[in-house]
């Protein structure tokens, strides 16, 4: 079995009209190392996707396998833990917390577990330094570029090594070179850490740099 397997996938949203159907038979399949970029058009289902590949949202039907565990039949605790552990996400708005500084943002996923011990604070500023920010670890978000909040929230992504990176958007509050960076930084990082990334996008210029690249039609995944 693939390390993430998504079959048959679909959701249902509840409207004044009746049931409005966004995913209908999604499929996806994915091992250790793999990156896929996913585009439609707005309302396809791309952020849905993504949210219940994340187990942020339940499938009307369908199954989820992560590492061959089905986070569904969890309970609420214990799927967020395993969401903790298994998978990163870095989403359009950085959300990072204002009044931390970028080295305690990056370690908020560690702080979930406990107290965080120093080899994960070395390996916080070790991703830090990867993605250019070495001199930035004591500033707070408002004193950062957009471009460099995002790097941030990408080194948050991956401070767990996750099995799992979902990208919403990543680049879509960014310039054009910014994107790039962060588009790059994304896909070696990924690649180096041997994680599964997914990455929702219009971009189809940053869609062209993943090896694998996903449309959504009529509620189903075409690669």
């Amino acid at each position: 079995m693939s390390d993430l397997s998504v079959q048959d996938l679909s959701k249902d949203f509840a409207s004044p009209a009746g049931p409005l159907s966004v995913l209908r038979g999604a499929d996806l399949a994915m091992d250790r190392g793999e990156a896929v970029a996913i585009t439609g058009p707005s309302g396809s289902g791309k952020s849905t996707l993504l949210y219940i590949a994340g187990t942020l949202d339940e499938p009307s039907s369908g199954s989820v396998s992560i590492d061959g565990v089905n986070p569904f039949e969890k309970d609420e605790t214990e799927l967020a833990s395993f969401r903790n552990q298994h998978i990163g996400f870095v989403f359009q708005d950085h959300h990072l917390l204002p009044q931390c500084s970028v080295l305690e943002n990056v370690l908020l996923p560690m702080l979930a577990s406990g107290n965080v011990a120093k080899e994960e604070e070395a390996r916080a500023a070790e991703l830090l330094d990867r993605v250019g920010l070495a001199d930035r670890v004591t500033h707070r978000p408002a004193q950062l570029s957009g471009g460099e909040r995002q790097r941030v929230a990408v080194c948050r992504a991956l401070i767990n090594q996750p099995l799992l990176v979902l990208a919403d958007e990543p680049t879509g509050n960014l310039d054009r070179e910014t994107a790039e960076s962060v588009g790059t930084l994304l896909l070696e990082l990924g690649k180096e850490q041997n994680t599964m990334l997914i990455c929702v996008t219009h971009s189809e210029e940053l869609a062209g740099r993943f090896p694998r690249h996903g449309r959504l039609r009529d509620g189903k995944l075409e690669e």
